[in-house]
């Protein structure tokens, strides 16, 4: 079945700064770890959160040590004073866009005004929210209630940060009504509107939609209740096993939207469970090619023939005759180190990437063979530029398969922090870096056949830079699994800005590299070309931070791109030759 999905289902700003706030924290901090009240209103989050030794506190008199995480809604003073004093370390998650609203009530109360606050009234939100009018705040929810507003009385409006648009907007002409002269402003967070107005949209293109998130969510069920405006059924689920597969089955294409505080892994789940589901108007050419195209990705063929790709644009770019060896050494062993690797290290992609995650575990031999032959191949394809060059890439395939693998023995009731090559902090990119560059541009240096050392170190620094950059902005996307498990990748150890920083700065580099390599002669001209590779991961990541590119397939597909691209660009540089 088709699957349309919400580019902003999922996680807004202020949830994931909150979740990965108490996540970081856990990871870190061996102490107690309490959120004041629910982090977020989902309950697998929250189970995942006790798993992780993070406790809910309402009750913070009993509490004399540890750290106490206030979550996204914000907190009334009154009680952000008795935190204060509690002895307790205090981290503040409260959502930025809530932190305004709170500024914006506290402002114009003390100088006179009535706050009326548009939302729910046992909300915790909107109860923080009111604790900062200093008596003067008033809440309502629905446009009826503006007759028990109090006559002269300046008044200042302000909406609880999830609420529906065109209900606020009907309020608040009913207060203008009332007080002409009444100071309003629209502080529905971007993120609610937006994800309304999408799925009004997305209601155009689809059959039903189906509304991923808790059912005690506030903004999920004003999301499902603006879908279920658009006159389609309307599914609000919590997971997959709560999905109505006899009706969605009726359907061709299916829209899935979720709520502010449903993560990715959940989001990827329902949509899994659905894209599996026959749709009774689907032709079976239309299932065999969505299944041939997931088995691509989901194996890593993708990614082993973009390696190919890249690897014959190298051979044109260092001046070797070009030739299928090294290509096809490439696809076998960056394809044997990826499945391994991931039969290896079964955690983060359980939440990065559960649909991924289910397909090795079905054909968990399958691979493993696969994987094992692939290794052999590469091995034994290296032997034709000599001896050197076989225990290359023997030591690189050994080197590679113990990324994930303990390397310094584990006792029993104590493990060492740096037991593998992947516990070391930020090194999972530059790791995969290392393998792609020493395979595609080093090895040749160790065969029987002349080599140009410039042009090989260009090639390396160029495959090393766009692989990292590849590899850096997939922790990105993945950050929310990986800090759940406690893999330090770059964005982890870093935080997301530096690590952006950082690729771009990696890329500005690469790109002096190339320009000037051929005024010195370690390369041809082929290098002018391939700084199109460094726009287009440019391009990627400006994409990303205005909010065009986010978590999912597509996203992979066309960060992967630039590998194919480089290879293309080599065939149009040897056609012009």
């Amino acid at each position: 079945m088709k699957v349309k999905q919400a580019k902003t289902a999922g996680f807004c700003m202020g949830v994931r700064r909150a979740l990965e706030s108490v996540l970081g924290q856990a990871y870190k901090d061996p102490g107690p770890i309490f959120t004041y009240g629910p982090l977020i209103h989902n309950e697998q989050v929250m189970e995942l959160l006790e798993s992780k030794g993070v406790q809910v506190a309402r009750d913070i008199s009993a509490l004399k040590h540890g750290t106490i995480i206030i979550r996204a809604h914000g907190i009334p003073p009154q009680e952000r004073k008795i935190l204060k004093n509690s002895g307790l370390k205090i981290i503040d998650a409260t959502c930025p866009r809530v932190a305004r609203v709170q500024a914006l009530i506290r402002y114009h109360t003390h100088k006179g005004y009535l706050a009326v606050i548009v939302g729910e009234p046992d909300h915790p939100e909107v109860i923080g929210l009111k604790g900062h009018g200093n008596g003067r705040a008033f809440v309502i929810s629905t446009s009826e209630e503006v007759s028990l507003l109090p006559e002269g009385e300046k008044i200042l409006v302000v909406a609880q940060t999830t609420q529906e648009k065109q209900t606020y907007e009907r309020i608040v002409e009913a207060i203008r009504t009332r007080f002409p002269a009444a100071l309003v402003f629209n502080t529905i967070c971007d993120a609610t509107e937006s994800r309304q107005e999408e799925v009004r949209a997305l209601a155009t293109h689809v059959d039903g939609i189906v509304v991923v998130g808790g059912f005690h969510s506030g903004n999920t069920r004003r999301l499902a209740q603006v879908a279920s405006s658009t006159g389609l059924p309307v599914f609000h689920v919590e997971t997959d096993k709560q999905l109505d597969r006899e009706k969605l089955s009726t359907m061709e294409i299916v829209g899935v939207t979720a709520g502010a505080s449903t993560p990715n892994w959940m989001i990827n789940k329902v949509v899994q469970n659905i894209e599996s589901i026959q749709s009774r108007k689907e032709t079976a050419l239309d299932r065999f090619l969505r299944s041939t195209i997931k088995f691509a990705f989901q194996s890593n063929m993708v990614a082993a023939f973009g390696a190919f790709s890249l690897a014959h644009a190298m051979n044109v770019l260092s001046g070797r005759t070009p030739d299928l060896i090294l290509p096809s050494l490439t696809f076998l062993y960056i394809y044997a180190m990826h499945v391994l690797n991931r039969l290896v290290d079964k955690g983060a992609s359980t939440y990065n990437d559960p649909e991924r995650a289910a397909f090795y575990r079905k054909y968990r031999g399958l691979l493993a063979l696969s994987g094992v032959v692939a290794i052999a191949g590469a091995v034994g394809l290296s032997a034709f530029w000599g001896f050197p060059a076989f225990l290359a890439t023997a030591g690189l395939s050994v080197l590679g398969t113990a990324y994930s693998l303990p390397i310094v023995p584990v006792r029993r009731g104590h493990r060492w922090r740096y037991s593998k090559i992947k516990d070391i902090p930020g090194s999972k990119a530059f790791a995969q870096a290392f393998g792609w560059g020493a395979v595609i541009a080093l090895l040749p240096l160790l065969g029987n056949l002349p080599a140009n050392w410039a042009g090989e170190m260009v090639s390396f620094f160029f495959v090393f830079s766009v692989v990292s950059v590849r590899a850096a902005f997939f922790d990105i996307f993945q950050v929310q699994g990986d800090l759940i498990v406690g893999s330090e990748t770059l964005p982890i150890t870093l935080g997301e800005k530096r690590t952006l920083w950082l690729l771009k700065w990696v890329i500005l580099v690469g790109s002096i590299v190339l320009a000037v390599a051929p005024f010195f002669g370690w390369v041809g001209l082929f290098a002018y070309i391939l700084l199109v590779c460094y726009l287009t991961l440019t391009l990627c990541i400006f994409a990303y931070e205005k909010g065009f590119l986010y978590p999912g397939n597509r996203s992979e597909a066309f960060v992967e791109a630039n590998l194919f691209l480089a290879g293309f660009l080599a065939l149009f540089w040897q056609w012009l030759q």
